[in-house]
This record gives structure tokens, C-alpha cells and sequence, in this order.
């Protein structure tokens, strides 16, 4: 891909003057500081949404915050997968039925093997991957916005990510972090040229999640480009082997339901609908709108409303404003239009954009110039974030009662 394509030039990075021999460690620190200080500001906002969930979860006296943060909603499908393998069924009501093929199963995979290496619980093995995770995640949407902007932007990306409504998630035994982690190393290897790279990490996206196609959508459509663009004509075979890789993790788990299921092509999306999750072009997330706007509901639906109507507001101004390049946009439009066109679980929504983190590009932009030019006006604005995501996450899991 040319620059024109990938976007902004990357910021300049120091490098030894000719001749000069490796860098001390002060200056090699000094070049991660920025980093750090990106890492450490979102585990710090992150930590401090644990120790507030916590203590309102010692306050209502039914759950520790380590049960609450370990063993809640999805979580404990994934443990037991990783403790018992697939095949527990539960019917709920008429018309539909709980079954664990639903669920992706790298993360029970993992949790599963790091139980066998350490003595730990189920809930607390599964946090373990998902604060590694997370880290691995942010480390990754830095390395992205560094290459596409600035530094600076870089920093507020990823501490914007850290404060979304629904980053108490990332605290969770949650797969959400395991995306976005594969996701945004597997775009940035699409952004470097680094195709087989790509690949690979967007097949292990595929294999977390049920919206991890995402990722081999931004490889495929991107690879697409570049063939069309220089006309099939010197295309590097690493393309090729990176394009045909993606989507191997997502289509290998469906097909292998789908055989489980005896209909190999739909028995996945069969087990979908057992839930009562199908993709329904948004029509029953209209009619969820046009209930809350003709006669309300619990906190939960209008706030997750405003959400959604916020992450549609995004992606028209990442589009305008040429903030991402091509597979970036095509990453983040899938999954919005995923969480859009699904039908059920609809205060899950913005659980499912939370790995959407280009969405936030324009917002870090905005606040990189802002923290250049007014300092304590930015300042005020995280400030006022922080406060909001740290308490609506507690909300969510410590009081509101509601599926994740």
C-alpha cells in the first residue's frame, strides 16, 4: 500500500546518527516513554474501575467483586467449556434454547491450559487473560495510532478506549479484550505489509469471537485493494498466503458446528437463533428504539441507545474526515453493522463495539489538539470520562442485573 492509502505519515521515531553505535538504555527508555505512559495511565484507570466496582460489591454484601468480575453472565459458559468441553444445552423458555456451541473457543482454550500450568480458579485464570490481554490491546491500538497521527493522539486512543461506558468489560473473564488484542496487531501487520502476519492474527480473532470475522474482513477487502490497484501484477505471494489464512478460524469453528449440528453450512447460525440472536437487517433493534422512545425503560436500554447513535456518529466522522485508512474503516463498519443488524440481547451491543476502537480516532484527534492548545480544557474532559465510565461500569456489573 502506498502512504496515500495507509493515511497520515507515522510520527518520527529517533534513530542513531550514522555511524553512532546502539542506543544507551536512557535513550531507549526515553523512546518508550511515551508508551508507558499510554500502558500505564490505562491500567491505572482501568485498576481503579476494579477497586470502585469492588468496593460496591462488598457494599451490596452478595457477591465479592472477584465473583463479579470472574464468574458473571458469559463468563461462566466460557469456564465451564474450559473445565467439562462443549455439550451442556439448556432449554430457557419455549422457542429457546442456551447451548454452548455458541461460544468461540480459544478463550476457554487458553483458560484451560494456564489452569494446567498454575494453580489458579477458573475466574481468576480467566481475568488473568483478560487484563494480559487488554494490555496487549492497548499496546497494539498505541503502535496504530503512532503509525497513522502522533504520539500524542496515540496516548488519548488508547486512554479513550480505556474509558468507554463499557471498558469495565476489559476487567472481566470476558473475550472482548482477546479480540481487540488479535485485531489491533493483525491490522497493524495489514498497515506494515506484514500480510502473513496479518493473517494468522486475524484467524485467531476469528476463533475468539463470533464478531472476530471482522478482522479477516479488513485483511480480505485491504488484500482485494492491493490486487486491484497494481492490476494483479507484483503481488508479493506473502498477500496471497496472508488473504487465504484470515478467514480460517472463524469458518473452521462454524463449519465444525455446522457439522456437529448435521448441516454444516447453518448449524451454527442455527445455534444462534436457538439463543434468540439472528441477523435481522436491525429491525428488532428499531423496535427496541421505538419502544424506549414511545415508552421507556430501564436505565440500561436508553443509555445503551445513546451508545450505539454515538458509535454511528463516529464512523461517519472517521469516514469524513479520512482519520483511518481502508482496512481500519472496513474493520470497524463490520462490526457496527453486526451490532446494528443483530437481533436480541440488546443492552449487549455496546459490549460488541468495544473492540470498534478506530471509532475513537476522530475524538483522540480532536483532544490532542485540544491538550495542545487548551491543556486543562482536555484535562476536564477526561476527567469527566473517567467519571463516567468508572461509575456506570460499577453500575453495570455491581447493581443493574442485567446480560452483559
Amino acid at each position: 500500500m502506498t502512504q496515500q492509502q495507509l493515511g497520515p505519515a507515522p510520527a518520527t521515531v529517533p534513530v542513531a546518527e550514522p555511524g553512532a553505535g546502539p542506543r544507551s538504555r536512557p535513550a531507549r527508555l526515553r523512546a518508550a516513554a511515551p508508551l508507558l505512559t499510554a500502558l500505564g495511565l490505562f491500567a491505572a484507570v482501568r485498576l481503579t474501575g476494579v477497586v470502585a466496582m469492588t468496593v460496591a460489591a462488598s457494599l451490596t454484601g452478595k457477591r465479592s467483586g472477584a465473583a463479579l468480575l470472574g464468574r458473571s453472565w458469559d463468563s461462566l459458559w466460557y469456564l465451564r467449556i474450559a473445565a467439562d468441553g462443549y455439550g451442556r444445552s439448556i432449554p430457557y423458555k419455549p422457542g429457546i434454547i442456551f447451548n454452548d456451541l455458541a461460544f468461540f473457543p480459544l478463550y476457554p482454550g487458553l483458560v484451560r491450559a494456564v489452569r494446567t500450568v498454575l494453580p489458579l480458579s477458573g475466574g481468576v485464570t480467566g481475568m488473568l487473560i483478560a487484563w494480559t490481554a487488554s494490555l496487549a490491546a492497548a499496546a497494539g491500538i498505541y503502535a496504530i495510532g503512532v503509525r497513522l497521527h502522533s504520539r500524542p493522539v496515540a496516548v488519548f486512543l488508547v486512554l479513550l478506549w480505556g474509558l468507554l461506558p463499557h471498558s469495565v468489560i476489559l476487567t472481566m473473564a470476558y473475550t472482548e479484550p482477546l479480540l481487540t488484542a488479535f485485531a489491533a496487531w493483525s491490522l497493524y501487520a495489514v498497515l506494515t505489509g506484514r500480510w502473513i502476519w496479518a493473517g494468522t492474527l486475524a484467524s485467531l480473532a476469528g476463533v475468539s469471537r463470533p464478531n472476530g470475522f471482522a478482522v479477516a474482513a479488513a485483511v480480505l477487502v485491504t488484500a482485494a485493494y492491493e490486487v486491484i490497484h497494481k492490476r494483479g501484477r507484483n503481488v508479493s505471494h506473502r498477500l496471497w498466503t496472508g488473504a487465504a489464512i484470515a478467514p480460517l478460524g472463524w469458518t473452521g469453528y462454524v463449519l465444525w458446528v455446522g457439522v456437529q449440528r448435521g448441516d454444516p453450512l447453518g448449524g451454527y447460525f442455527g445455534v444462534q437463533r436457538d439463543w434468540g440472536s439472528r441477523f435481522d437487517y436491525g429491525v428488532g433493534a428499531l423496535s427496541v428504539v421505538r419502544h424506549l422512545l414511545l415508552k421507556g425503560d430501564r436505565f440500561v436500554f436508553p443509555v445503551t441507545l445513546v451508545i450505539v447513535a454515538a458509535a454511528v456518529l463516529l464512523f461517519a466522522l472517521l469516514v469524513a474526515e479520512r482519520a483511518a485508512p481502508l482496512p481500519l474503516i472496513v474493520y470497524s463498519g463490520v462490526l457496527l453493522l453486526i451490532a446494528l443488524g443483530g437481533a436480541g440481547f440488546f443492552p449487549s451491543k455496546p459490549r460488541f463495539l468495544l473492540p470498534a476502537f478506530p471509532l475513537l480516532l476522530p475524538l483522540a484527534l480532536a483532544l490532542a489538539r485540544t491538550a495542545k492548545a487548551r491543556p486543562r480544557s482536555a484535562l476536564l474532559v477526561m476527567g469527566a470520562l473517567a467519571g463516567l465510565s468508572l461509575s456506570y461500569g460499577t453500575y453495570l456489573v455491581a447493581f443493574a442485573h442485567r446480560p452483559l
